[in-house]
């Protein structure tokens, strides 16, 4: 282990060209694919709580996509749209929806009934309600579960490679086809070291957020 491990930093120092870009690669590829989810998603769990038909057949779909193979739903957008980082994007995307809509309808949902009647109370309009009070106060929750989701759409992105696009899952492709275990490390790596720095960001904006509504 101490050996691969010695090999992998050689690597990092001989190929710091191929590295760095493989993962600007793979954060433009995961960062694209977390906005668009982050946007629908978001918008989605916004009309199913305030559209209460909607929620079920919305809940449904997402779930059943989220049970769908990651490598199975990159492979169903192929004939789509193609190899490459456009089919990555979109399947990425769409895999990332559930952990967003779910978190945006929670964030809502559990916000205390009171304190809406009492918005309407005062006059506030449904889209006063909504922008005001229930958004700001499911921030947290909604927080959380783009934590959750772009830490899973990371790691996720590893296997975009196998469809022909790019990102740091390039090394662990080839090391996996060259029997190269130290390139495999090497990729599988630096996915985590960025997932978790991500995710060490978020949960900074997350914990300060929720300093300011104590203070508040």
């Amino acid at each position: 282990m101490i050996k691969i491990l010695k090999e992998v930093f050689q690597l990092y120092i001989d190929r710091s060209d191929f590295f760095l870009e493989i993962l600007l690669q793979h954060m433009a590829i995961c960062g694209i694919a977390i906005v668009i989810a982050s946007i629908i998603g978001i918008l989605l769990g916004i009309i199913i709580s305030e559209f209460k038909k909607t929620t079920s057949p919305v809940l449904s779909l997402v779930n059943f996509i989220y049970t769908i193979p990651s490598i199975a739903l990159l492979g169903f957008f192929i004939p789509i749209s193609g190899i490459g980082d456009k089919t990555a994007i979109i399947a990425l995307a769409i895999y990332a929806l559930l952990p967003m809509v779910r978190s945006t309808y929670t964030g809502i949902e559990t916000i205390d009934p009171a304190v809406i009647e009492s918005a309407k109370g005062m006059g506030s309009t449904d889209y006063q309600i909504l922008y005001k009070i229930k958004l700001p106060l499911a921030t947290t929750v909604i927080l959380s579960g783009l934590r959750n989701m772009v830490v899973m759409t990371i790691a996720l992105g590893g296997i975009a490679s196998f469809i022909g696009a790019g990102g740091l899952g390039v090394a662990i492709y080839r090391g996996i086809t060259t029997n190269n275990a130290a390139l495999t490390v090497a990729g599988s790596l630096l996915i985590a070291v960025l997932a978790l720095v991500v995710d060490l960001i978020i949960g900074t904006i997350e914990k300060f957020i929720k300093r300011k509504w104590k203070l508040n």
